[in-house]
């Protein structure tokens, strides 16, 4: 679902993480006031990562009258998954096995855990 290779600069997460936490498709205005809260934007800034944010097909935007409705794309979790994949793929075989056995050698017992229990979902999920 995610765009191969897309990433955010640290504006675009906050922005997308006000469209994550949303009930529904929400305005530049009303993106512009949560983010206010925490951060002096100005309402052009805002506008500007939206727009951006919908060229690179992370969010999808509507006409409403005069104005665009923002929802996200996808889940926070399916940005963060093609992030992980994007990254895997770019290595050869030996550097993506050493990235992975760094990343399990560093988990915590509880990240390990979380980790089986995904394994055995998604080998239960290929078996049947």
């Amino acid at each position: 679902m995610w765009p191969f290779g897309a990433s955010l600069g640290d504006l675009e997460r906050a922005v997308m993480d006000v469209l994550w936490d949303a009930d529904g498709a929400l305005s530049v205005r009303e993106v512009h006031e949560q983010l206010a809260t925490d951060r002096d934007l100005a309402y052009t800034t805002v506008m500007t990562v939206l727009d951006r944010l919908a060229k690179k097909k992370v969010a999808t935007r509507v006409r409403d009258g005069r104005a665009w409705q923002y929802s996200p794309a996808g889940s926070r979790e399916e940005m963060t998954a093609a992030t992980m994949r994007t990254t895997l793929r770019s290595l050869d075989n030996a550097d993506r096995r050493s990235a992975m056995m760094h990343f399990i050698g560093t988990a915590s017992a509880d990240e390990i855990a979380d980790l089986q229990a995904a394994l055995d979902t998604v080998a239960d999920k290929h078996a049947g």
